[in-house]
């Protein structure tokens, strides 16, 4: 997650959200959590609670040691739970005896993705809005303004360029929308016990569920979901088709965008899309962004798919590997995200090449074959067909309001 290459495809909000302190805080704050959980259904004394939960903070861990030593302990949660009880120990032994109790390794690290996750949902959300803001705007204005459309890249016939920016709108519009309900059932704390049972907690596992997703601000599940991923691997998959939409728009952009085309440019700044050898050159950043991710996504969504046959009620080495995977996907997608968010509301449209160009290949044809196929009066029947996508997407983007995962 933290190579030099890794940094210019994503964020440093989003790298920092699966950081090591960043990831080892959240688990804390689920041990926190669950103490005052237990306490308050009264599994724990109350002097117990309070004791873990001033424990629980990354800056008094060694966090270098704790990440080297799960290596051999094949999990974080037992070098961090070690630590935790020592420093709880401080302060109060019979405390410390009371350090994740009832609780197991996958309880504590599964919650922690989902806390982390929560935090870069926010982000991504932001700025898939702000994407899909920019592109409506651009196609209200642009409703009438004749463009070549391209089948099979080649010119095919007269569309406008403000119903291929609805048409970009839409996909992410029903990104956010599918989102909203994946976030809804995947967002949820991960609480079994050792085998999905609850058997320490004295039949009152259901009740400190229910605190501990208050106390987390997170949907209680149904049941435990230690090895059926389903509703987890369904919000991953979502991320994947977002990175696939923002990378077929970036793919448009470029190619509209090649000096031979010069319909469109990214936005320019100093220092960005330059070249070290030629310095005419303005590269498109924004759209390189959104290419790798789409070209990443879909081996991150296959590992997290394969990685779905787990074995019993604990897996052996699938949900390992789906951890690994997870943050890459996630980093991804808000790469992209952030890259068109930032380049859209910028973008240069150049209508008066878009003319150039459809006159220049009119000249080419008979007569009537250009009046039939290459008109700019063909733009209006797209317009009409533009001003209706952009006034229902307007509307299904203000239906989703705030997000309504916590």
């Amino acid at each position: 997650m933290s190579s030099i290459f890794e940094g210019f495809l994503s964020t440093p909000e989003v790298l920092d959200a699966f950081g090591e302190r960043s990831f080892l805080q959240a688990m804390l704050d689920f041990e926190a959590a669950l103490a005052k959980a237990q306490a308050r259904a009264g599994l724990i004394p109350e002097a117990a609670a309070a004791a873990i939960a001033a424990g629980c903070k990354v800056e008094l861990l060694d966090t270098a040691a704790i990440v080297r030593d799960s290596a051999l302990a094949g999990t974080l949660a037992v070098p961090l739970t070690k630590s935790l009880k020592d420093i709880v120990g401080r302060s109060s032994k019979e405390a410390a005896a009371f350090v994740h109790f009832g609780s197991t390794s996958q309880d504590v690290i599964d919650t922690a993705l989902v806390l982390v996750t929560r935090r870069a949902l926010r982000l991504i959300e932001a700025d898939v809005r702000q994407a899909a803001t920019a592109l409506l705007a651009l196609a209200r204005q642009h409703a009438a303004a004749p463009v070549l459309a391209r089948t099979l890249m080649q010119p095919a016939s007269v569309t406008s360029f403000g119903l291929k920016c609805a048409g970009w709108a839409a996909p992410l519009v029903r990104s956010l929308q599918r989102m909203e309900v994946a976030a809804g059932r995947a967002l949820r704390v991960q609480l079994g016990g050792a085998v999905g049972t609850l058997a320490q907690m004295k039949g009152r596992g259901p009740q400190v569920v229910a605190f501990l997703a208050a106390e987390l601000d997170l949907r209680a599940p149904e049941a435990v979901w230690h090895t059926q991923r389903d509703e987890w691997l369904a919000l991953g998959c979502e991320l994947g088709l977002l990175a696939g939409s923002l990378g077929k728009m970036a793919k448009d952009i470029a190619l509209m965008g090649q000096y031979e085309v010069g319909e469109l440019a990214e936005p320019s700044a100093p220092g960005r899309g330059g070249s070290s050898a030629m310095p005419h050159k303005r590269n498109p950043v924004a759209c390189m962004v959104a290419l790798a991710a789409s070209a990443r996504a879909p081996q991150r969504v296959a590992a997290l798919l394969a990685a779905m046959p787990q074995e019993h009620e604990r897996a052996l080495g699938n949900w390992q590997a789906e951890l690994a995977e997870w943050p890459g996907l996630v980093a991804a997608a808000h790469g992209s995200a952030r890259a068109m968010a930032q380049a859209l509301p910028g973008l240069q449209v150049n209508t008066q090449r878009m003319r150039v160009n459809i006159a220049s290949l009119r000249a080419e044809l008979p007569a009537e074959a250009a009046d039939e196929w290459f008109s700019f009066e063909l733009a209006e029947h797209a317009a009409e067909l533009a001003r209706a996508q952009v006034q229902s997407q307007t509307a299904a983007l203000n239906a989703l309001g705030l997000p309504q995962h916590p």
